[in-house]
C-alpha cells in the first residue's frame, strides 16, 4: 500500500513546509499504486467479466436484498451514471463530500461493508432499471463496464455523490471495488 516513511528521517522530506508535506501526502493518497487492482488492467477486467458470466438467475445471495438479475441492473445503472449516459432520478445526498471515506472506500484494503443502502436512482427496487431478460441485463452490465475502461476522462462524471471529485484513476478503482463487492455478494 503506502510506503512507511518517517518524514523526520528522510532527507527527501527535509526542508518541506507543512503545505508541501500535505501536498505530497495528498498526491500519494490520490494515485493508485501500480499493483492495485483497477479496471485499467485488462487482466482484471477479464476476470471480472468471467465472474459476471458465471452468475446465474438462481444464484443465491449471501447478504442484502438484490437478486442476481437486480444486481446486474444495478451495475449497469451505476456504470451508465458514471458515463453520464443515464442520469439517475432523485436528489444528491446532503452534506459535504467525504474525502477520508473516499480514500478508505477506494484505496484501503478493507472490504466494503455489507448492507449499505443503494441510492434510489440505481436501486432496481425503487427508481433503477428493473430486471428483464437475464442475458440482456448481463450484457448491459458487461458492456457498460467495458465502456468505463475506454471512456475519455472528459465523459466521466466529475464527482461521486458521496466522495466528491473523482479522477479517471478513482473511477477505475471504484468500478473494480463495486463490481467485486457485488460478486462477493453472490459468492463469486
Amino acid at each position: 500500500m503506502l510506503a512507511s516513511v518517517d518524514p523526520r528521517e528522510s532527507a527527501s522530506w527535509a526542508g518541506l513546509g507543512f503545505g508541501d508535506f500535505c501536498s505530497t501526502v495528498r498526491a500519494t493518497l490520490c494515485e493508485a499504486p501500480p499493483s492495485m487492482s483497477t479496471i485499467a488492467n485488462p487482466r482484471i477486467v477479464s476476470e471480472l467479466i468471467g465472474q459476471l458470466r458465471q452468475l446465474q438467475p438462481d444464484t443465491p445471495r449471501r447478504w442484502g436484498t438484490l437478486s442476481a438479475g437486480e444486481m446486474l441492473c444495478h451495475l449497469g445503472d451505476a456504470h451508465e451514471s458514471v458515463l453520464q449516459t443515464r442520469i439517475p432520478p432523485g436528489s444528491v445526498p446532503p452534506g459535504a463530500p467525504r474525502r477520508v471515506m473516499k480514500w478508505v472506500a477506494l484505496y484501503s484494503p478493507l472490504p466494503w461493508p455489507k448492507g449499505i443502502a443503494t441510492r434510489p436512482g440505481v436501486n432496481p427496487k425503487i427508481n433503477g432499471t428493473r430486471p428483464g431478460d437475464f442475458e440482456l441485463d448481463r450484457a448491459r452490465a458487461i458492456e457498460s463496464l467495458e465502456s468505463l475502461v475506454t471512456a475519455d476522462s472528459t465523459t466521466l462524471l466529475p464527482q461521486h455523490v458521496m466522495f466528491g471529485p473523482m479522477s479517471t484513476v478513482d473511477w477505475h478503482r471504484w468500478a473494480y471495488r463495486h463490481v467485486r463487492h457485488h460478486l462477493r455478494q453472490f459468492g463469486l
